[in-house]
């Protein structure tokens, strides 16, 4: 199956299980499953929520990862700081890269920001054991993907 259809499948299945639920710990819970579940390739999917000046641990599945990370420190600490979409092809050569997962090797982090207000939420970081793994097709998906969290009203489905 093509990446695209991955996520479009994807998309799909968030939409209806997310559709009238609004309670983020839950929404956060169940993406990451899915997420975890659907895109092959994968170590670790992970919500990193922004609270008091630093990203700290949210819903996950993959390994142990890391609890607090401070704002431009590693891969999410610096789309915290720039609210844009890192892909890191070899996450050993991404200088001051925080190693929570000894396995990783590639990483995407995208910006989750809050529809309608824009606020900065937080970041959804996906992990991989596979050099080059993610690409601008993986970037432009999750970056539609990641506001879904905050749940989807009926209305805007259809």
């Amino acid at each position: 199956m093509s990446k695209e259809k991955v996520y479009v499948d994807l998309f799909k299945q968030l939409c209806a299980l997310l559709e009238q639920e609004f309670d983020l710990v839950a929404n956060m819970s169940n993406m990451v499953s899915l997420i975890f579940e659907k895109v092959p390739g994968l170590n670790g999917t992970t919500f990193y929520r922004w609270k008091n000046n630093e990203l700290i641990l949210g819903p996950f599945q993959g390994r142990v990862a890391c609890m607090h990370i401070p704002l431009q420190k590693g891969v999410c600490g610096k789309v915290a700081f720039t609210r844009k979409t890192e892909i890191v092809p070899d996450v050993h050569q991404f200088p001051g890269h925080i190693a929570c997962d000894q396995r990783s090797k590639s990483e995407i982090v995208v910006p989750v920001l809050e529809p309608g207000s824009n606020r900065f939420f937080g970041v959804l970081d996906l992990d991989s054991p596979l050099v080059n793994h993610f690409d601008a097709v993986d970037a432009r998906y999750l970056e539609q993907l990641a506001p879904l969290v905050f749940g989807i009203k009926k209305e805007d489905r259809y």
